[in-house]
Formats: C-alpha cells, sequence, structure tokens
C-alpha cells in the first residue's frame, strides 16, 4: 500500500504497529549486513530504543552553531567545491575517524540493504580505523545516516533561485524536493508493507496551500521529511546547520538596497549630508577625479 496523505502518513509514523522493514541477522562481521543489524535505524523494540538513546546523547554535546560555521569555513576553503563537506565536519565533530570516500562508499547501500564486496571491505576499513564498541557504531551511525541525506538536501537547494536565507531555501527544500522521496514500514500484526510518499505528503493540498509553489518565505511548515512520531530524524538540527554552512559559503544572502539599509550601515558616500541646519541632503557625488 502506498500513502499520500498527509495525515495518514502522519497517523503510520506514530503508530509503534509500523516498525522498518526488518534486516537480516545472521551477516558476517565487519560487513554491510552486519552494520545494518546494529543500528538504530533499522531496529526496533528495546533495541530501538537504547541505540536512539545513545544517539541522542552523543548529539547533545555538539553545538549546531559551530558546525554550520565550520561547514562554511571549510566550503570557503575549497572555493566552492562543497561535496563531502557535511561529512568531514561532522565526523571530526564526533571524534570519529571515517574517511569520506568510505563513508560514501558505505551509504547507499546503507539505506537500500544492497550487500557489495566495495560496501563490505568499505565497512571493514571503517570499523578498523573507528572500531567496533557500540560507541564507535553509534559515531559511524551518525555519519551514514547523514551523509546522503544532507548531500541531497544541498543539492537539491542548489535547484532553486536563491533569493532568501539560507534557513527559508533549506525549510522550503525539506518540502518540496525532499532528499529521501518515500520511507517504508512493515505492519507488525499482519506483514503487510507500507510505503510512504514523501513527496506527496509534503504537497497535500489540505495541509499546504499552493503545495506545488516553491516558496522559500513559507515559513515553518509541518513537512514529514525528517519523519513525525516514533521515529522522527534525531539529528535535524545538526543536519540543517551543516547544509545552511554550505550555502552561506556557496550563496551569501542578497544585501539590502543601501536606500533601505539603516545610515549606520551605508558606505560613507552614500550617506544623507546634513546642511547647515541639520537637515539631511542627498549623499555627495562620487569623486571621479
Amino acid at each position: 500500500m502506498v500513502i499520500t496523505r498527509h495525515d495518514e502518513a502522519r497517523a503510520v509514523l506514530a503508530d509503534t504497529r509500523y516498525v522498518p522493514p526488518p534486516v537480516r541477522q545472521d551477516a558476517q562481521p565487519d560487513t554491510l549486513g552486519w552494520l545494518r543489524a546494529q543500528v538504530s535505524r533499522f531496529s526496533s523494540g528495546e533495541a530501538h530504543a537504547e541505540r536512539r538513546r545513545a544517539l541522542e546523547e552523543r548529539l547533545a554535546v555538539l553545538d549546531p552553531a559551530t558546525l554550520r560555521r565550520r561547514a562554511r569555513t571549510a566550503t570557503l576553503e575549497r572555493d566552492g567545491d562543497w561535496r563531502g563537506v557535511p561529512t568531514e565536519v561532522l565526523a571530526a565533530a564526533l571524534g570519529v575517524p571515517a574517511p569520506v570516500t568510505l563513508v560514501e562508499a558505505v551509504a547507499a547501500g546503507y539505506l537500500s540493504g544492497e550487500e557489495t564486496p566495495a560496501a563490505d571491505a568499505a565497512v571493514a576499513e571503517l570499523v578498523r580505523l573507528a572500531g567496533d564498541a557500540p560507541s564507535a557504531i553509534t559515531g559511524l551511525t551518525l555519519l551514514l545516516q547523514a551523509h546522503a541525506a544532507t548531500e541531497g538536501l544541498i543539492a537539491n537547494a542548489l535547484t532553486h533561485e536563491y533569493a532568501a536565507e539560507s534557513e527559508g531555501l533549506l525549510r522550503e527544500t525539506l518540502r518540496h524536493d525532499p532528499p529521501l522521496k518515500a520511507t517504508r514500514r512493515v505492519d507488525r500484526a499482519t506483514g503487510a508493507e507500507v510505503v510512504i510518499d514523501l513527496v506527496a505528503a509534503n504537497r497535500d493540498p489540505a495541509v499546504f496551500a499552493d503545495p506545488e509553489r516553491f516558496d522559500p518565505a513559507r515559513g515553518e511548515s509541518p513537512h514529514l521529511t525528517f519523519g513525525h512520531g516514533v521515529r522522527p530524524c534525531p539529528a535535524s538540527v545538526h543536519a540543517l546547520a551543516l547544509a545552511a554552512g554550505v550555502l552561506d559559503a556557496l550563496c551569501p544572502a542578497p544585501r539590502q538596497p543601501v536606500s533601505e539599509r539603516p545610515v549606520s550601515e551605508r558606505p560613507l558616500s552614500e550617506r544623507p549630508v546634513p546642511d547647515r541646519n541639520g537637515t539631511a541632503q542627498s549623499p555627495r557625488p562620487a569623486s571621479r577625479g
């Protein structure tokens, strides 16, 4: 069954009866299948709760403002070559020695479940570098869950004309062009699979006015890209900070027209010149000498 209505999608995401499709538990250690069986995203019940708590505790010590600043700086230092910046900045903040190339090699199969020799080899190297202790797996989980989604969010945002602050552009991109187009759940009672079409749910006309129009000035909206209910994304604030930092470097916010800016913020040559009576006159013409 495919769900496209916003209210129906919210109901499924808030119902503990619906869980992620199960992953196999018999994979060899240090492979992609083994890693997927260790993480919160594909677990349920108490295992999910415990692993999620570990993620939240790890994220609690990260300052989103610092992540944003570092993402902006790294993007500027690379002359705008932003690919890999969010993952690199997050890995450094987490203290996880995980090269972006290895994270990228694992990320696609991490979500899809497609196990390949290349993905298995990348997992083995990540585990060698970071270790296989629960704390190390927690760090790798955050990197793998953030990598493709954050890069997809930035790439989608950059397809739109930049005419707003980073936050508004990203909020509307999450609604209108989510990097993850669908999410799946399984009914534990019947085994039936449910597919939630996030694109359709985020454009439900019963919830969003003029839903097909991309409007960065729309403000906060109840999009479902970061989930809802039982399993909302634990790192939504951090992902937005990383993405905003990249956009801050690539697309500086449009400057307010001089005539609309406070006098104290205008260039000296464009400030009104008081006459002898103290009345403001037109700016002095710029010297052309």
